[in-house]
């Protein structure tokens, strides 16, 4: 039986193959294959299948393969280690390649060196969210802030996983507000928004997709989130920057290839990329997950991800985490 993400998944692969489909030559001519490196059926293998839909222009065939373990690691590996010649992609949520470097002690790859950033195509943002257990007085991110600088004991947010993004955004408010907070760290957003909403936890920090339904639903009080400016789908929610807390961080999804990859193949890859962000059965079908569909040109690609990279060092460093093996 399929499950509803799976069915979903299947879903908006179909739709996008309403998208465009050109009718000159590929730019390699030969099958080539897209790496995820997470589970099928999730939105992020969704919206890799999604996008191979949309490059008949680069190859006359582009197939999804997951490559699963160690949270998109293993995909990053293989990708690293494939031939540069066009037909080996990988599409990767950001923290593999901008996070992992700090918080391991030994990766199998170096994410500025092994890869050839091609283009980003999605972004999404974090959102900071209070339960029950915090008093219905408290609705805004400065009203969080003085409770918890109020009650010590009680200030803790949940997150999705140790070492992970909401983690640091945590920290990075916590840094920001002067106010310790106390992660407490779940397998994942459901656990983690379950605890929310029973009181064991005052905060959560999750994808903006996993908040909302309860957002909606008033179960929950969605109070900021934590990106550069205000999401489309969350327009009157503030940013923590907004409030005065510079807790912003880039969450995006994009395309790599290998290092030493041909420029020509490069630009040809990202030029087909381009067309296909602005296709209204792609824009509609990632709002589904809360995401928005997001471009730069391939050297502003490749600055993001060296900035990013530099930025989470020092943010880790300060939150005392132990880099694991």
């Amino acid at each position: 039986m399929l499950t509803r993400r799976q069915a979903l998944a299947g879903s908006l692969a179909g739709a996008a193959t309403l998208g465009f489909h050109q009718a000159f030559a590929q730019t390699i001519g030969k099958q080539a294959t897209m790496i995820v490196g997470f589970a099928a059926g999730g939105s992020t293998d969704a919206t890799a299948r999604l996008f191979a839909e949309q490059l008949r222009s680069y190859a006359p065939t582009v197939i999804v393969e997951n490559k699963v373990g160690a949270a998109g690691r293993i995909a990053v590996d293989y990708v690293k280690n494939a031939a540069p010649d066009g037909s080996t992609l990988l599409y990767t949520v950001d923290f593999p390649l901008t996070l992992y470097p700090h918080i391991f002690k030994k990766l199998n790859y170096d994410p500025i060196n092994d890869l050839t950033p091609v283009a980003p195509l999605t972004k999404s943002a974090l959102v900071l969210s209070v339960g029950p257990s915090v008093p219905e007085s408290v609705k805004t991110l400065q009203n969080f802030v003085e409770w918890c600088k109020a009650n010590p004991g009680k200030a803790s947010y949940a997150t999705t996983g140790a070492g992970g993004t909401p983690h640091f955004v945590g920290v990075l408010l916590s840094n920001a507000s002067k106010v310790p907070m106390t992660p407490v760290h779940y397998r994942g957003g459901a656990p983690a928004l379950q605890d929310l909403l029973g009181g064991h936890v005052a905060a959560s920090i999750n994808p903006i997709g996993e908040a909302l339904p309860l957002g909606q639903a008033g179960q929950i009080r969605m109070l900021a989130v934590a990106s550069s400016e205000r999401s489309r789908f969350l327009p009157d929610v503030p940013t923590m920057r907004e409030v005065g807390y510079d807790a912003s961080v880039n969450t995006w999804t994009g395309i790599f290839l290998p290092a030493k990859a041909d420029p020509k193949v490069v630009t040809a890859l990202s030029q087909a990329l381009e067309k296909a962000v602005q296709l209204p059965a792609m824009i509609e079908a990632q709002a589904k997950f809360a995401n928005e569909m997001y471009f730069l040109p391939q050297p502003q690609f490749a600055q993001q991800v060296k900035a990013d990279t530099e930025r989470w060092g020092p943010i880790v460093k300060s939150s005392g985490y132990v880099p694991e093996e």
